[in-house]
């Protein structure tokens, strides 16, 4: 994957150039929201580097009932933050898809794991599936087999540390694409709603018609 390669010169020397803002040590935890399988990830960063920490998934397949499974949800969530201590928390925002059930099951189990951040007053930054995959891969398309390979180059992990879940992975790439935003910018400024807002604050650009 010859763009993969391209990628990654970009952001590591992104880094380098001071892009990322460097901190003493900071502990970010990356959540993929799901109802079966939720995968976290931990990564540790110090200076302008970032190491992984530790990834897994939160199984629970064998479990059927719902409410339930967001019980243990919030229990394993909390005890992930107990042990790690998280300064922040990157969640991935639900996919919208046309099963409106599951689109319900998936934002309570997300609704569930921020509760948990929130319980530890950690800091939460929610990213959608494309802005993460965009940022890790350089193509906001790429498939979860990439966007896992991408981070087994970026962070050196060995195939054997590999999970078996892809859920691991798409969490820890949401941590890692939280630790690429630090220290851009934000203005703050947001784009005009509709042409008429456009106009009215920018009359000067506007040409009236003769």
């Amino acid at each position: 994957m010859n763009y993969s390669y391209l990628w990654q010169k970009k952001n590591f020397s992104s880094a380098q150039k001071g892009m990322i803002k460097p901190v003493a040590e900071k502990i970010i935890l990356g959540i993929d929201p799901g109802t079966n399988v939720m995968g976290y990830g931990v990564i540790k960063v110090e200076g302008t580097k970032a190491s992984i920490v530790t990834m897994g998934v939160i199984d629970m397949r064998k479990e059927s009932d719902m409410y339930l499974k967001l019980g243990h949800i919030f229990q394993r969530v909390n005890g992930i933050i107990d042990s790690y201590l998280p300064d922040e928390m990157a969640i991935e925002a639900p996919f919208f898809g046309k099963n409106v059930q599951s689109m319900l099951k998936l934002g309570r189990a997300q609704g569930v794991a921020i509760a948990a951040a929130i319980n530890h007053s950690v800091p939460i930054t929610e990213y959608a599936p494309m802005k993460i995959k965009m940022a890790i891969t350089g193509t906001g398309t790429a498939s979860k087999e990439q966007v896992a390979g991408m981070l087994q180059r970026m962070l050196h992990l060995d195939e054997k540390d590999m999970p078996k879940f892809l859920d691991a992975t798409d969490a820890l790439a949401a941590a890692y694409c939280h630790y690429l935003q630090m220290g851009r910018p934000d203005t703050g400024k947001k784009g005009p709603k509709s042409w008429k807002e456009y106009i009215n604050t920018n009359p000067n650009k506007v040409s009236k018609p003769k």
